[in-house]
Parts: C-alpha cells; sequence; structure tokens
C-alpha cells in the first residue's frame, strides 16, 4: 500500500512551518509535539506505530516513544501544521523521486504522508559509528510520498556526482541518499586537531547522489547559548552586568 498524496505549504523564512492539506481518508504521522493547529474533522491517533520494539528505536535516534497520525474524516479538505522546534528550514523530500529512501540526521524528523517507514539506520563503518557523533545513529525515510525534515540555519543542496568527495562537519549534515558513501575521516594534524576549533572528525562523503547541509546544527546552537548563559552568571556574581559582565565571564573562563 503506498503513502498517501498530500499537498502541502512551506510558510515563514527563519521559523518555518508546514502546512498539509488533506482529502476525506487521508493522513500525516508526525513527532508527537510538532503539532501547531488543526482543523476540524482531524483526529489524532497515537501510539508506538508497530510495537515497543519500533517506539524504543526511534527514541534511539532523538524521537519521542509514540508518533502521532492526524486523520482527516471531515468533507472537503481538512488541514493541519508542524513547526519545526528551534529556528531553521523545513525540507520536503519527495521520496517517490529521491529512489524511495533518505537517510537523515537523528531527531531531524518532523512529519510525513500516512504510509511512509521512520525507521533507525546505524553507519555500516566502525569509525563513523565510533566518532561519529551526531551522525552516528540515522534516520531512515522510505516510501513513495511526502517527508518533511527540519535542519537549522541556511540549508545546501549538493548533488554529488559519482567519485565526487566532500568533507563535512558531522554536525552539519542533514539528509543524503543511500547512495552515497558515508565514512568518518579524522583531521589530520596536531596543530589543526588541537586548535582548528571545528571536531577531530570530518563525515567523508564520496558521490553519487543528493545530500543536504545546515550552517547552524542545534548543538552547536545550544552550546554558544550555555556558554553566554555561563559567562552572564558569573559577571552578575562579582556584580557586574551587561557588557561588563560578558567581558569578565570571558576572562573567567580563559582562567580556567
Amino acid at each position: 500500500m503506498g503513502a498517501d498524496v498530500i499537498d502541502y505549504q512551506i510558510f515563514g523564512d527563519d521559523m518555518q512551518m508546514v502546512e498539509i492539506e488533506l482529502d476525506g481518508g487521508e493522513g500525516v504521522r508526525a513527532e508527537a509535539g510538532a503539532m501547531m493547529y488543526m482543523e476540524d474533522g482531524i483526529e489524532m491517533q497515537t501510539g508506538t506505530d508497530g510495537g515497543l520494539f519500533k517506539g524504543f528505536k526511534r527514541m534511539l535516534t532523538g524521537e519521542s516513544f509514540f508518533i502521532t497520525t492526524f486523520l482527516f474524516n471531515g468533507k472537503g479538505k481538512g488541514h493541519v501544521a508542524f513547526g519545526a522546534p528551534y529556528p531553521g528550514k523545513v525540507i520536503p523530500l519527495p521520496l517517490h523521486e529521491l529512489g524511495g529512501e533518505m537517510l537523515c540526521q537523528k531527531d531531524a524528523f518532523l512529519c510525513a504522508a500516512r504510509g511512509i517507514e521512520i525507521d533507525i539506520a546505524f553507519t555500516k563503518k566502525f569509525g563513523a559509528g565510533l566518532f561519529g557523533g551526531e551522525g552516528f545513529i540515522l534516520q531512515r525515510l522510505s516510501g513513495d510520498g511526502m517527508g518533511f525534515i527540519h535542519a537549522g540555519g541556511a540549508i545546501i543542496k549538493k548533488v554529488l556526482e559519482t567519485g565526487e568527495r566532500l568533507r563535512v562537519d558531522t554536525g552539519c549534515l542533514v539528509a543524503f541518499q543511500p547512495t552515497v558513501t558515508y565514512d568518518i575521516q579524522f583531521v589530520g594534524g596536531f596543530k589543526n586537531a588541537l586548535f582548528g576549533g571545528e571536531g577531530l572528525f570530518f563525515a567523508n562523503l564520496t558521490g553519487p547522489g543528493l545530500v543536504y547541509l545546515q550552517s547552524l546544527p542545534f548543538s552547536r546552537l545550544a552550546d554558544r547559548i550555555l556558554a553566554g548563559a555561563t559567562f552572564q552568571k558569573r559577571g552578575e556574581q562579582r556584580g557586574i552586568g551587561g557588557i561588563g559582565g560578558d567581558l569578565l565571564g570571558g576572562l573567567l573562563q580563559g582562567d580556567s
């Protein structure tokens, strides 16, 4: 049985959301808590979608144990909308045009037409599993309909030719076709590893296939917010606020 054929519209620029239009009997599946609004006639059906084992596998990819299906049983058209959990873009994935499968970063899934399978995919190479960071556990979206993922910052779409290679920060990789070979490469060089500030490992991608990249991984954004909050707190504890607190906090961090 194929996936439901759904229409959609993406709203916003830096804080995007996607509105799904459903005909009678059609449904869309989404991460629990992603829904923004839904019209009359749409019913929510929450479950593990395949039993406890599938629920636990989704938890390994950063998603919730449960998944919710929004089914439209009314007349005419029904609309339901989903928003990304942090600033960034919504990426539509027409799986029927992409070979029926995409591999995505863990916790990238937003929603998909009913009939799309959301599963877990481990990297095959030992090095990728041991050092891959965000890229160790991947999500696999498969089927013949529409899926939607979200990513942080600006989105870059690259089509790699056969044998073409691209080295990417592991957190900046969002999604790629399974035809792309994925492995982890050491940065190399003592000074690069110690002072480069880009991490010790790159994701090494080899074409052919489609690759999506993001300019602002959530992990990088969270690190900056946490560091800023820590600096400010240290400054306030010494009776200095505002810019002075930030400067003092930075100096204190350098001393620690």
